[in-house]
């Protein structure tokens, strides 16, 4: 029977785990890989398949988990962790009434394809209607993974976890990833089942594999080619590695796309990051989450851009920073040692080097001169600036919010400006500049001589 929308699809997620080995009083799940925790990268990809339900299965530290994840799933509670079987037993309730399709998967394993899950539910409804579909994996170290004992068919004989199995059965090299697709008719009468008289004392969700091959119902192995799909994160090392591998697809998936990267292992991207084609990133830039770079833009070296949006044909940095609210328009230009929060320049504006720009809005054309600031908070409240098309900004300005600067208007170079600007207007505020011919050859002169006093 093939796959339709009548087949109704659950997920069930495991991350009740305490997660030791990360040392951390972060959940395991909840640590970032391209700054996105690393359970959501597993959700969105298993959103592709249209679950009708999504239970994540919480333990340790549930309260962090259940508050990152409210709203994008339901919870049911592992008070006492005595394995995967008895795990995926506690979303009973949440699933009841439920008869389609269940998925299992586990929350510290986020590189899950929804290409390999749809393969597996497909499975499940094949011509010999298995129970119970397994994700096997042939990893170059089979280490303590349970394995997969199936015949040419990859229909399954036996699963066995590495304690309990035997010399012959640790020679199979295809292993258990734990992720598994069954029916949900059959999955909770075969749970109901499972003993824990094993090397661990633990219930073994596998079992239920072995329990409906005794009935005689057929269970099937669909394998993955890819190790590192099914790779589990319990380490910093491995969620170093994961971050890693994640970075090195996103880059290559860039350069594919038309972008230019002239040192890719120097650039670092968040799963949101979207740069259009032709443009080009230079060697250490770093994207936080929510940048958008339209066509033709350049990122220069060592610059940092976390919720911008960069228009078409604009330049930005070098050592330039970008936060979130920053919005460049078509052509405009952030140089050397600017950062730029919360502010808009528009169309062709310029703010070449060592400038803050918090809170404000520039107009189009506008150059506003090295070393000006936006004074954007009292101490209270944040204020917005106000900068009009072509206006000029002097180098070392001072424009003290809440304020607006005409269009056209001039404000000169080092000027503290409180009050607002008209169109067309010239700004400058500077005390007065006093000049006392002969007054500092007198003072060294002065000086000199106290010095030689003093020796």
């Amino acid at each position: 029977m093939a796959v339709t929308e009548t087949n109704e699809l659950a997920i069930i997620i495991l991350a009740a785990g305490k997660g030791t080995r990360m040392k951390s009083a972060l959940h395991k799940v909840l640590h970032p890989i391209a700054g996105r925790p690393m359970i959501e990268h597993l959700m969105a990809s298993a959103a592709a398949l249209n679950p009708s339900r999504t239970i994540v299965v919480t333990g340790d530290l549930r309260e962090q988990v259940e508050r990152a994840l409210k709203g994008k799933a339901d919870f049911a509670v592992q008070d006492r962790q005595l394995g995967t079987g008895h795990a995926v037993l506690q979303a009973r309730e949440a699933l009841s009434g439920h008869s389609g399709d269940v998925l299992i998967l586990y929350g510290d394993v986020p590189f899950l394809r929804s290409a390999t899950m749809q393969a597996m539910q497909r499975r499940l409804h094949g011509d010999d209607a298995p129970t119970a579909v397994v994700l096997g994996f042939r990893p170059d170290d089979t280490r303590t993974y349970g394995r997969i004992i199936a015949g040419d068919d990859g229909r399954i004989a036996r699963m066995v976890e590495h304690k309990d199995a035997t010399e012959e059965e640790r020679a199979c090299t295809l292993c258990n990833s734990g992720v598994m697709a069954v029916r949900g008719e059959a999955l909770f009468a075969l749970l109901d089942r499972v003993g824990n008289d094993n090397a661990q004392g633990e219930y073994y969700l596998p079992d239920i594999v072995n329990l409906a091959a005794a009935d005689g119902q057929a269970c099937a192995v669909v394998e993955t080619d890819e190790a590192s799909e099914v790779a589990g994160i319990n380490s910093r090392a491995e969620l170093a590695e994961a971050e890693a591998q994640w970075q090195d697809f996103r880059r290559a998936e860039a350069m594919a796309d038309g972008v230019t990267l002239r040192a890719p292992q120097t650039v670092f991207f968040s799963w949101d990051t979207m740069l259009a084609e032709d443009v080009v990133v230079e060697p250490n830039v770093v994207f936080g989450p929510g940048v958008n770079v339209a066509p033709n833009a350049k990122i220069r070296a060592f610059s940092h851009l976390e919720g911008a949006s960069v228009g078409e044909g604009c330049e930005v940095g070098p050592h330039a920073r970008l936060r979130p609210g920053a919005v460049l328009e078509a052509g405009a230009k952030v140089g050397n040692f600017v950062e730029v929060k919360n502010s808009t320049l528009g169309a062709g504006a310029k703010a070449n080097h060592l400038t803050y720009l918090g809170d404000a809005t520039v107009g189009a054309g506008a150059n506003i001169g090295a070393g000006t600031i936006t004074c954007n908070y009292d101490g209270y409240f944040k204020h917005r600036t106000e900068i009009g098309e072509r206006a000029f900004i002097g180098s070392n300005s001072s424009l003290i919010a809440p304020l607006r600067v005409g269009a056209d208007a001039i404000v000169a170079a080092g000027s503290a400006v409180t009050r607002d600007v008209g169109d067309g207007e010239l700004r400058l505020v500077r005390g007065e500049q006093l000049v006392k011919p002969g007054w500092a050859d007198r003072f060294h002169d002065a000086m000199k001589k106290k010095q030689k006093e003093a020796k």
